[in-house]
């Protein structure tokens, strides 16, 4: 969900930090013990489950009951309490508005997600259970503070907690430094909020770093975990088969269909990895082969700049990406680790500086990747994209001119796709550039396209010319930065950084051969800036 927040005014909030998972593919999910009271706060209190007040029933002049609810109480206008401000950010079932309290003027993050996402049966569960478990996991310290649900006639609008502090991985980089204590400080907070979903009885299902923003721009703010669209409610001895989480964080377990709670364990070793080391453990251009190397399982420790690092960390990570998830370390005992636990073996001594690069590179390569195949999908000919546009027509079922994920899902049923449900998902979400919720005719054609056209030198020599305004044989950083900024893309600092990295030869340009390269190898040669 992506909103998280500290007390007072946001300056300059971080777009990519308000998004929310996909939460409306999960067909089988447990059952909180209880209905909650929707608008309920709680102050802090110990990780323990708190029983729930009955619901407060606002004056009937801002409430009706509609037998459509979602909620499963009479609507109730945000505004009527809220003034909504400027938009923070959107994601694939809402946008994510600022929002002030018109009696305290205490500023919250309020996220609204039109009805007409939530299609499905199962849509409408998996809205009311994250709801559920927002409100039982808020006042613990490292989770976003619910302040309350409301419903309308096109919409459910969650109040929250709002976190001005941005993602985690851009305040590692701002910073220039780091080291193993830094690291274990953040995996610290991480791994308590996976021990208090646990105690809580709550499995969480997609952790990774875009789901955790900073409370605030202070040197000590505190890691909130935002985002619980994919969790559920453990109920002991089942087992779960659903395919959910994000490529490069999920456990082999899932993949397999048969887990349970250690998944999250496996999810935050992970991002410790990519810690330590910048780049994720399990790497491959496509989603296929990311969950090849999950399933296969080697983790490399040979790599630069593992050599560095201490045996402490290295044990660590491998306790908590091991295959077997009986055998994998519990949150209690990671806590306990003598490299992670408060005054442990943690050094303060800086960690490779080229660590800080190949983490930008991960976070951004794949955007500079994408507007280059969108730029070619604008501009293949007419008869290059007629059998896409075709099946674009037959899997647009109702004539809208955009696809939904059922719509994707269906269609590629029909035409006889071996998609596996978690490729299908996969495939939607790097579709979905804009965060809309849907694919619209240049999207489908984009990630299409990229499987069967990218290797095409013509293609890739079109999308060079784009760039290259002057033809002058070279993309300037000028051009780079006006062509990202068209496609909403400006993270100026870190798009500089990684045209460094691009120009090879250090003339301050990238050239076509350089180009071609950043085409073609994107982000799947982690190691090549460290050696």
């Amino acid at each position: 969900m992506g909103i998280c927040a500290t007390k007072g005014k946001v300056s300059k909030p971080e777009q990519n930090g308000y998004k929310q998972a996909n939460g409306g593919s999960n067909h089988h999910q447990s059952k909180p013990p209880s209905q909650p009271d929707y608008n309920h706060q709680r102050p802090v209190a110990p990780p323990q489950p708190a029983s729930q007040p009955p619901v407060s029933i606002p004056s009937p002049n801002v409430m009706r009951t509609d037998p459509n609810t979602i909620l499963g109480k009479p609507f109730e206008d945000v505004r009527m309490h809220y003034t909504l401000g400027k938009e923070l950010g959107r994601g694939q079932f809402g946008v994510t508005y600022l929002c002030t309290d018109k009696k305290t003027g205490q500023q919250y993050a309020c996220k609204s997600i039109s009805k007409k996402k939530l299609v499905t049966k199962a849509d409408k569960e998996d809205m009311r259970r994250e709801i559920q478990i927002m409100q039982h996991m808020s006042g613990q310290p490292n989770i976003v503070e619910f302040k309350g649900a409301y419903e309308d006639k096109t919409s459910v609008n969650l109040v929250m907690e709002l976190c001005a502090g941005g993602e985690l991985f851009d305040r590692i980089i701002a910073k220039g430094h780091y080291s193993e204590k830094a690291a274990a400080t953040i995996l610290r907070q991480i791994v308590n909020v996976v021990h208090v979903c646990h105690f809580m009885g709550v499995m969480h299902r997609d952790l990774k770093p875009e789901n955790f923003l900073l409370s605030s721009k202070d040197e000590n703010a505190l890691l909130k975990a935002t985002d619980f669209g994919l969790s559920v409610f453990i109920q002991e001895g089942k087992i779960y088969r659903d395919i959910v989480g994000s490529a490069y964080y999920v456990a082999p377990e899932v993949l397999r269909r048969r887990y349970g709670k250690e998944i999250d364990i496996w999810s935050a070793g992970v991002m410790l990895y990519i810690l330590l080391s910048g780049v994720p453990p399990f790497w491959a251009e496509t989603e296929k082969g990311i969950f090849d190397a999950i399933l296969q399982g080697h983790i490399d420790f040979e790599s630069k700049p593992w050599p560095s690092i201490s045996n402490g960390a290295k044990d660590l990570v491998r306790r908590m990406l091991t295959q077997d998830p009986k055998k994998r370390i519990t949150s209690a005992q990671v806590l306990e680790h003598p490299w992670l636990r408060e005054g442990g073996e943690a050094s303060d001594k800086p960690i490779d500086s080229a660590v800080l690069s190949r983490m930008k590179q991960f976070r951004v390569m794949n955007k500079l990747k994408k507007l280059a195949l969108k730029v070619i999908a604008e501009n293949l000919p007419e008869e290059e994209i007629q059998g896409m546009k075709q099946m674009f027509a037959n899997i647009d079922t109702d004539g809208s001119g955009t696809i939904t994920y059922e719509e994707l899902k269906e269609g590629l049923a029909r035409l006889g796709s071996k998609l596996t449900e978690a490729e299908v998902k996969a495939l939607y979400e790097a579709a979905d550039q804009d965060g809309s919720g849907s694919i619209d005719y240049i999207e489908f054609i984009t990630v299409t396209m990229h499987r069967y056209k990218l290797d095409r030198e013509e293609h890739i020599y079109k999308a060079f010319q784009y760039f290259d305004k002057d033809n002058s044989g070279h993309i300037t950083t000028d051009e780079l930065e006006a062509a990202m900024k068209e496609y909403g893309i400006a993270d100026e600092d870190c798009i500089k950084e990684i045209l460094l990295e691009v120009d090879t030869d250090n003339d301050g340009r990238i050239n076509y051969e350089e180009f071609r390269a950043m085409m073609r190898s994107g982000t799947q040669n982690p190691d090549a800036k460290l050696i």
